[in-house]
């Protein structure tokens, strides 16, 4: 099984390499944001643990997680938030290995290349550790202004915010010097699909 990690800043278009791997070369998903929210349903690993860590006041009247509740709770304070990161991120990563290792004893699983493509995308991969799962990470980048028009176009967010959450995630520099390659995603899809060929291709 070829596994490679997927990551790249807030805005920088890791949906399109994703769905790109995912439509036409047969890749498997695992997006650890998504899984970290499954965990946190009322059957996950982390429902438990995040209610004793909180209290019963994070869980709204439907039974599940008051998921804004525990970001106020979080805001502000970095040891709460490294207490929460605790138990989700260690959760996050066994569920993943779980599903590669239950993949890899698939048969029949492979791509028209003859191996199996699995994907771990995650905005925070390197500070989660998920490096050690993959065999190559894939950095997706895209300039700050394509990513603020981005994400004031799909999100809505001003230019303020989006400054805001980009500074908070690691930068430029440091993912282009941890990643095994780098995709350009300021322009057109085709671009996009030629830079993917190449790297499945090596």
């Amino acid at each position: 099984m070829r596994v490679v990690g997927v990551t790249g800043g807030v805005g920088a278009g890791k949906s399109t390499v994703l769905r790109i791997l995912r439509d036409e070369y047969g890749a498997r998903i695992l997006p650890a944001d998504e899984i970290g929210r499954e965990l946190m349903e009322p059957e996950g690993a982390c429902f438990t643990p995040v209610i004793e860590m909180f209290g019963k006041a994070v869980v709204r009247a439907d039974g599940r997680l008051d998921r804004g509740k525990i970001a106020e709770q979080v805001f502000g304070d970095g040891e709460a938030l490294e207490r929460l990161n605790g138990i989700i991120h260690p959760a996050v990563r066994r569920e993943i290995e779980d599903r590669l290792l239950e993949w890899k004893n698939e048969e029949g699983g492979e791509t028209a290349g003859g191996e199996c493509l699995a994907v771990l995308e995650s905005a925070i991969l390197f500070e989660a550790g998920y490096e050690e799962i993959c065999g190559e990470i894939w950095y997706v980048y895209a300039s700050d202004e394509t990513r603020i028009r981005r994400l004031t176009e799909s999100r809505g967010y001003t230019r303020e915010r989006c400054l805001k959450v980009m500074e908070s995630q690691m930068g430029e520099q440091e993912l282009r010097s941890r990643a095994s390659a780098v995709i350009d995603n300021n322009g057109s899809i085709e671009q996009v699909r030629g830079q993917i060929g190449a790297l499945l291709k090596d």
